[in-house]
Parts: C-alpha cells; structure tokens; sequence
C-alpha cells in the first residue's frame, strides 16, 4: 500500500519534471524568462545591489548535437569555460523548460548565530528565528527577539531550515526577522514564483536525503547555488503551485487516515491477545467438562500436601495463616485464615476483592497456597568463571529465557545457595524490577542450561509451582501484565 510520504514525493516529482499539469504552447518559453532574469540581475550588479558570481555567470544551453552545455560568463561577457553537463541532468523536462543553476535564479541569504547577550525573550525588537522550533506547518512562530540583528529576511521571504531538522519551510509573514545559521532565505523577485521553488526544494531535499540513504546533517550553501533548477514557463509554475496547493490537502488527509489505519494495525493484536488472555482466566476460551474434577477437590489436595511438606520441615506454614476462600450460603467469597493447628483465625468477606466471575467448578486461591516458594533471588559475588550461572533480568523475555548474558556466581559462594534457592524446572522467573524490563516473564527450562545449575539475581523473583500449574499461571500473568502492567 503507497505511503503518504511516497504519495507526496510522487507529486513533487511530476511537478518539476513537467508531469503535473498540461503544457500550453501559448506560454512565453523559459528561455525567455531566463534571458530576461540575467538581464535584471546584470542591472542589479552593475547598481551594486547585487555580487556578481565568483566563478561567472551561469548559462546552460541545448547544443546543435541536441546534449545540454553550460557556458561560464565573465562580468565583461567573456566566456570563461563552455562544458557538455548531460551527465549531470538528472531527467528529462518538456520542450518549453529550461535547466538552469538555482544561483542564477534566485538570491539566496544564509543566516547567523547571535550571541545570547544580543536577543531577548522580553518580545524586545524584531523575531530572532534560530531554527525548525520556529517552523509549524508552514507558519513561522515567534519566541525570541533581538534589537542587534544583522542578517535581517523581510516579508515574502521564503525561509527554510538548511542544518539540524531539513527542509522545513515557510514565508516570512513579519516585517522583519533575524535568522540564525540554520535557516537560510531566497528572496523573491518577479519573475519567479516562490511557491514552485518550495516544490522544488521539497523534491531536491527528498533527493539528497534519498542518497544519503538517511538522515543528512544539513545543506550547505553552494549545494543549494550549484543544484540544477528545471524552470518551466513561468504561466506554468503558477500552475504547478495551484495544483500542489490542491493536492497538498487531500495528501495530509490520507497521511491522517494512514496514521489512524497504523495506530488500528498496531493496536489490534494487543487487543486480540487482551482479550484472549482475559477468556483464559476467566473461563470463557474452552467449555468446561462436567467430568471434570472441580477445582475445589484439586484445592484440597494441595492444602494436605502442604501440610505434609510443612510437618516435615520442607514447607515453612504460613505466617498469617493458612488461606481458604469460599463460596457462603449468600453467594458472596469469604476468606478463612487457619493456624497451624486448624484452628480459625479470622473469617471475612472479600466479595469486593474478586475481579471477575468464573465457573462453577472453578475456585478462587491466593497465589501463596498453589505455590511451594516465592522468594527475590539475591545479590551474587560474582566471578569470570563461567561455571555457576545467575539469571538477571536482561535473560528474561516473555518467549522464554537464555543465559548468553549470564553473568556468573564466585565458586567460592555457592555453598550460601540453599537448596530451594536454586531453580528447579518450571520455576516462573519474573522481572520484578527495572526500568523497561519489569514484568517480564519466563519458565525455567534445565535443558537450556548446559551448566546444570543457577540462582536468581535479586532483580528476579521465583515462583515455584511445579510443573503442573506453571503453565496456565503464566497464562494468568500475562493477562495481569497486559491489563495493568504497573499493578500486575
């Protein structure tokens, strides 16, 4: 699908190679115009209004061999060079037009820094433009003023951004304006239209920028003066300018739908995944069995292993008591906390802290009561034997984990590792600090360690669940994540 950026290149580039509108035979023919606009500028050297060039005056004519030349005039009419330049002409332009070198053409104004004593922020004198901050869709915005300028654009100046961001561009609407050295100005005379020049630049800019295959420092002045300039007849250039003018409109629309369309594309598997994962957790994605055993059963049993694993020691009972949610003969959950002797310690209702409905044969569990260890990893001495591998948060992505940035733990200090301290198969590894990489998660996987053994950094905490759960528990932390990653 084209682009709005491709869109509008296409139209500069039929604009200044004759293809936008229609010839007329009855237009005055470029050359004339040219004829006539070295005469005014001949004028304006010998009044001293104007510098002649340095290294003469420009014309470029087509030869009897039909190949384009370009003559090098003195100020006392000498020719100084007569050169073939077809290899320099970038495309073919229509019979009526003209190559010229844009110096020859135009007056162009480069811009200069003043020093920060010399502008103000009081609106104390005229604008001091230093650059594209300056530029707004084709406005110019003023926020700094200067009673000491030196490099002053007047009123109908076209102003564009030559260094920092390129090519922005407007028409001087004050006065008087000083600009900065990023900024030059083409004054306007009156046998060029303005407008058709801003089309020009835009399409020379994309050109350099196409060749520079990136972004370009800036522009420099003899770039600028040296660059060849098709001049079609100057009835025609009003043409082209309208008809840019048209289009321009109809362009910065589809570049709004496009955006729209892109924000839409970017949005919707985020919002697919939303909802997916939002049906997992709560029932919806797959029908229930009534074979199934319900959940309440499976929750029983894991509350006698428990505590079977704290009798022998392996499992510390929880310091707040045992959790049981349930269901109350007036429908609402209710949370009994149960001491180490079965005894209950507390029994409220938490109807206003269930997020959501589930099924029937479902059950709701604090995280703490399906799961063996949940504990930060801790900071590691570390050593460059590669021996003893630590997984940090740079090795946690949500499509698994990898230890090639491991960093790894000072042989010396393993034995301060107790044994529920070292990752087991299926242990859930979650970023639970950092700035970018919280919330990412991962499953702990042996067979992708060929070390055999690893800790966690204390950025990392471990979930230990047993393989059993830790698949649909990651399923439930990416549901957290993706409808409150700060919360989750």
């Amino acid at each position: 699908m084209i682009k709005a950026k491709d869109l509008r290149n296409s139209i500069l580039q039929m604009a200044v190679r004759g293809k936008l509108v229609p010839q007329n035979p009855a237009d005055e023919p470029a050359s004339v115009l040219l004829a006539r606009i070295r005469d005014k500028r001949r004028e304006l050297v010998a009044q001293g209004k104007l510098k002649f060039p340095k290294g003469g005056e420009s014309v470029i004519y087509r030869a009897s061999d039909g190949s384009p030349y370009e003559k090098r005039i003195d100020a006392k009419g000498r020719v100084i060079s007569d050169e073939c330049i077809q290899e320099e002409i970038p495309f073919e332009i229509p019979e009526t037009w003209e190559w010229a070198r844009l110096g020859s053409v135009i007056n162009l104004m480069s811009g200069i820094d003043l020093p920060t004593a010399d502008f103000n922020s009081k609106h104390e004198g005229i604008p001091y433009l230093t650059g594209a901050s300056n530029f707004n869709r084709g406005e110019l915005i003023e926020n700094r003023w200067t009673t000491h300028a030196k490099r002053i654009s007047k009123k109908g100046d076209l102003l564009f951004t030559c260094k920092g961001t390129i090519g922005e561009m407007a028409i001087n609407r004050f006065e008087f304006a000083h600009i900065a050295r990023q900024i030059m100005a083409i004054q306007p005379n009156e046998e060029t239209l303005l407008d058709y020049i801003a089309t020009f630049l835009e399409s020379l800019i994309l050109a350099i920028r196409a060749s520079a295959k990136g972004v370009i420092p800036g522009i420099e002045r003899n770039t600028l003066l040296n660059a060849l300039f098709p001049v079609p007849p100057l009835a025609e250039q009003e043409r082209i300018a309208a008809r840019v003018d048209e289009l321009s409109p109809l362009v910065d629309e589809f570049g709004s739908l496009e955006e729209r369309r892109e924000a839409l594309d970017s949005a919707l598997p985020r919002k697919i995944r939303q909802s997916v994962l939002q049906e997992a957790v709560e029932g919806r994605l797959v029908e229930q069995n009534p074979a199934d055993e319900p959940a309440s059963v499976l929750l029983a049993r894991i509350r006698d292993e428990r505590r079977g694993l704290v009798a022998e020691g392996k499992l510390k009972f929880p310091k707040n008591g045992e959790s049981v949610i349930y269901r109350a003969s007036d429908g609402a959950r209710y949370e009994k906390r149960i001491d180490a002797k079965g005894r209950v310690i507390s029994d409220r209702c938490i109807q206003e802290e269930i997020p959501f409905d589930i099924p029937k044969t479902w059950e709701w569990a604090r995280l703490e009561t399906v799961c063996t260890y949940i504990s930060r990893g801790k900071s590691p001495t570390y050593s460059p034997l590669q021996q003893y591998p630590v997984v940090a948060q740079k090795c946690n992505q949500w499509n698994g984990f990898s230890l090639d940035r491991a960093k790894f733990v000072d042989p010396e200090t393993v034995t301060r590792y107790s044994e529920e301290q070292i990752l087991h198969d299926g242990d859930l590894l979650w970023n639970s600090t950092g700035l970018g990489t919280l919330g990412r998660m991962a499953i702990y996987d042996s067979s992708k360690n060929k070390y055999g053994w690893a800790v966690a950094d204390s950025h990392v905490t471990v979930i230990r669940t047993g393989t059993r759960w830790v698949d649909y528990l990651f399923v439930f932390f990416l549901h957290c994540w993706a409808i409150s990653p700060i919360s989750c």
